[in-house]
């Protein structure tokens, strides 16, 4: 589901924070460059959860860092789909992001002024996430690591206080990969490390049965997608992913000076009222 969760995470950022007429503005603020840098690293975002699988998509994306990274919060998180997938894991991400936003460098310079080094360095990961999950950078090794630093770089010199919304950038991310693994039948351990089984009673038996969303493990499912990998998922991906590339398009349109709002009102007026 990598590519999947990357294209979900691209939309959500786009929904939340674009100028476009399709989108909500719930975190107004964010510049157009902000828009599009943000779908990325959101995208990637959307993959961390997803951290906790040795042969998962993180793991293979900026080999060999990531292979030791991916191991380590394997161990520590219990396994695949367990505390990484959780409240708890959410606010764990969302705290390192937090963290890494503080971490900068004075140059000293002028016109440089301080460059922000923590959330480039998060860039450099999340941008790479997303690229290796959207197949942008497949079968090869040395294209993730110079598209993400090159991409962070120039914002860290050209635009440092874009990064003041990385932190919600990656919070955004993990909720909405946990959401789409929430609506598969496999489910997610949202309270993790706390663990409450379903009752004996609930499953398989006639009469009350939640067995279908309160999984015999514990896991919280709401199965609208079914499996994961099912045509149902492939469905639902579509318009999202057609719906992040124009808002994505939106933002790079504004950047380049066209009057996209104008072109809007020339399409909405052909249509009657």
């Amino acid at each position: 589901m990598g590519g999947n969760h990357a294209a979900t995470g691209a939309a959500a950022w786009v929904a939340v924070t674009a100028s476009t007429p399709i989108a909500f503005g719930w975190y107004p603020g964010v510049t157009d460059t902000g828009v599009i840098a943000g779908a990325l690293v959101c995208a990637g975002a959307a993959l961390l959860p997803d951290a906790d699988h040795h042969s998962g998509t993180i793991a293979n994306s900026l080999s060999p860092v990531s292979d030791v990274v991916v191991k380590g919060i394997e161990a520590v998180s219990g396994g695949h789909r367990k505390g990484t997938h959780s409240i708890l894991g959410v606010a764990v991400f969302t705290a390192i992001a937090w963290g890494l936003s503080l971490l900068s460098i004075d140059t000293g310079n002028e016109q440089l002024g301080t460059i922000l080094i923590g959330p480039g360095i998060m860039c450099v990961l999340l941008v790479a996430f997303a690229l290796k999950a959207l197949k942008i950078t497949r079968d090869t090794k040395i294209l993730p690591w110079t598209t993400s630093i090159t991409l962070a770089v120039l914002i860290a010199i050209f635009a440092p206080e874009e990064w003041y919304w990385m932190p919600f950038s990656v919070a955004l991310g993990c909720i909405v990969h946990i959401l789409g693994d929430m609506i598969t039948t496999a489910g997610v351990p949202l309270l993790w490390p706390l663990k409450f089984k379903s009752p004996y009673w609930m499953r398989n038996k006639r009469g009350i049965e939640l067995d279908w969303m309160w999984r015999s493990g514990g896991n919280i499912a709401i199965p609208i997608l079914g499996n994961a990998g099912s045509v149902r998922e492939w469905i639902f991906l579509v318009p999202v992913s057609l719906y992040a590339v124009v808002g994505i398009l939106w933002a790079f349109l504004n950047e380049m000076g066209y009057d996209t709002m104008a072109v809007w009102n020339q399409i909405v007026a052909i249509f009657p009222s």
